[in-house]
């Protein structure tokens, strides 16, 4: 389990292959190095690294491999079009008592920590708009509506009501904060227009950097609580994002808002969007600086989350949008 301190200094290192010639990751002298045809491209120190995203191709040595995992940092290996292939990841697999806890949560106490899940999601959805002067949402002023949907996910029996509580509030946000960017509608790795695959890659950063940190505690992130145990699904790391989501949804409006989004980025083949893969790059930095500038909640939200699981102590963290 890393400090809050010692966390406080670590870094996200994203790759492109595409970038140069002949790329290669190695360590040497307690750095990790990119290197490529003509030599030294750039270096970072082991002891502040949390996670490198590598697009495309590259060699791996072996050293650097077990560098990693002996310091806590995960690598993730994406395709070109950045979807996750493989990781190698650091976790403390050891801690036992944790994953005993963490099996152990009766269901009354899961929907009450996933009711907390969605209300802190709704909460930061509610306050983008603010930010935006959006103060009608679905015929209702805003504090009305926030006062509804806050009744309506405490009143939920079950997950299956909660989830279609929350997919209903989700589904207004979108409308209401995106109709600037000429939005459609939202559908997962659909792939029909810009922003819906702009957000996939957002999510997709957002997740792993989720799932690296929960798996530093040692949690089995295929254990959740909200999503529930579905195949080769890591359903913790699925719940633990959720109020975070907004940070991905800011992001995507300020490129609009500042003129770093462009049409011509991407390409359609038979009514099917992509991102040309010259152009991950651009799109891939600005998430992820994005998300670092949240690190320290984050990380926070997952120790609270840690505690609250391990010995039955203190409350569901709060995360709040700045």
């Amino acid at each position: 389990m890393i400090s809050t301190p010692d966390f406080r200094h670590k870094q996200v290192v994203f790759l492109n292959t595409a970038d140069f010639s002949k790329p290669q990751l190695s360590f040497r002298n307690e750095n990790i190095v990119v290197s490529g045809t003509y030599g030294t491209i750039d270096k970072v120190p082991l002891h502040r690294l949390l996670a490198v995203f590598i697009a495309g191709e590259t060699t791996l040595t072996s050293k650097l491999m077990e560098k990693c995992m002996a310091n806590g940092a995960s690598l993730f290996l994406l395709k070109r079009n950045l979807a996750t292939y493989a990781s190698i990841g650091a976790y403390a697999e050891g801690n036992y008592l944790l994953r005993q806890k963490q099996y152990a949560l009766e269901e009354e106490q899961s929907i009450r920590i996933a009711k907390k899940i969605v209300e802190n999601k709704l909460v930061n959805h509610l306050a983008l708009l603010r930010s935006v002067d959006c103060d009608v949402v679905r015929t209702r002023t805003r504090l009305a509506y926030k006062k509804i949907m806050k009744e309506k996910i405490q009143k939920a029996k079950d997950l299956g009501e909660l989830r279609g509580v929350e997919g209903l509030a989700s589904k207004d946000f979108f409308q209401a904060y995106f109709s600037r960017i000429n939005w459609h509608k939202r559908i997962p790795r659909g792939k029909i227009d810009e922003n819906n695959i702009l957000l996939d890659m957002g999510y997709s950063f957002l997740f792993n950097f989720v799932d690296s940190i929960l798996r530093l505690y040692g949690f089995d992130t295929y254990k959740g609580v909200y999503h529930q145990l579905f195949y080769q699904r890591k359903s913790l790391s699925c719940d633990i994002m959720e109020p975070f989501r907004c940070i991905v949804e800011r992001a995507l409006v300020k490129m609009h808002t500042l003129g770093q989004f462009d049409e011509k980025d991407f390409s359609v083949r038979k009514g099917v969007y992509g991102l040309q893969y010259q152009k991950n790059n651009k799109y891939a930095r600005i998430f992820l600086k994005e998300i670092m500038n949240y690190k320290m909640e984050i990380h926070q939200y997952v120790r609270a989350y840690y505690y609250l699981v391990l010995n039955n102590e203190g409350e569901m963290g709060k995360f709040i949008i700045r």
